[in-house]
């Protein structure tokens, strides 16, 4: 349990080290690899049953051709899609949150390292460090954070369009 001690306190300090606005992109980050993970699982478990009943509901119509035919195909294709990209659009907010609050961790340090300035009449360079230090962890961590989520969104950018052509092209109308 020694490792599990060490490990938190590390961490504690490092959060009081870059401020309120850490805890902020560390909530974030929590939500958006959440989001993230769940994507993740969905096209690994539960998007080949989706896939399967879509192409099972196309497959037992007798007629493909007409008109009405054609609309259900998208009906079942856009349905599809509406599960595929279900929270990409909030998890790619989520990334370009991510440098905003790294800023916003940036002013607030800068305003404590003009206060510290203001107080000690701007001589005291040991403490206008901690306020630089506050205000370019937050920046680091926001860039961490939105670099992380770039590539997963990247992946699952790319896993959705591959899917969402594999549906359609598995949904024939030549019969």
């Amino acid at each position: 349990m020694y490792w599990f001690d060490s490990a938190y306190e590390a961490v504690s300090r490092f959060m009081d080290m870059g401020g309120n606005v850490l805890w902020l992109i560390a909530l974030l980050l929590f939500v958006m690899w959440t989001l993230i993970f769940e994507r993740v699982w969905y096209f690994k478990a539960g998007w080949k049953n989706d896939v399967g009943t879509a192409i099972a509901n196309w497959e037992s119509r007798p007629e493909r051709s007409s008109w009405s035919a054609h609309q259900i195909r998208e009906k079942l294709i856009s349905q599809a899609r509406m599960q595929i990209y279900q929270y990409l659009p909030v998890i790619k907010t989520m990334v370009a949150l991510c440098p905003l609050l790294g800023l916003l961790g940036t002013v607030t340090g800068m305003i404590e390292v003009f206060n510290i300035m203001a107080v000690t009449g701007g001589g005291d360079a040991k403490s206008m460090a901690g306020g630089v230090s506050r205000a370019t962890i937050p920046t680091m961590a926001g860039m961490v954070a939105a670099i992380s989520g770039v590539f997963a969104m990247t992946y699952l950018t790319r896993v959705a369009q591959r899917e969402s052509e594999f549906l359609a092209d598995n949904l024939t109308t030549d019969h």
